[in-house]
């Protein structure tokens, strides 16, 4: 999987990009199936915007977040993120039963 970090009116540290890894390896963790994710990372007056947009293998997501500090909006982005990863899971999860319905069983 490949996850590209992007940043718009400054630079990206290795601090910043260490912190986008790990905090990016609790979606890896509820979903394996991630295509690739893009970040972009922007300074704008004094508030720090964090964007991420994702791919799966039947969607794309996008979560946006803004404040104060980057590691607060990184954060929160994930959070966002997460919560949008693991309702996507619960729809798309298989939901039938593996021997057939109820009332098609024989005793």
């Amino acid at each position: 999987m490949n996850i590209i970090i992007k940043a718009h009116n400054f630079e990206i540290t290795s601090s910043i990009d260490q912190h986008v890894r790990n905090k990016f390896k609790k979606i890896t963790n509820h979903f394996d199936h991630l295509i690739d994710a893009k970040f972009t990372l922007s300074l704008e007056r004094l508030n720090h915007i964090a964007q991420v947009t994702i791919h799966l293998p039947k969607a794309d997501m996008h979560a946006e977040s803004s404040d104060e500090d980057m590691y607060h909006a990184i954060e929160t982005v994930i959070q966002k993120l997460d919560r949008q990863v693991i309702k996507y899971k619960e729809k798309n999860s298989n939901h039938h039963q593996s021997d057939g319905s109820i009332k098609n069983k024989t005793e």
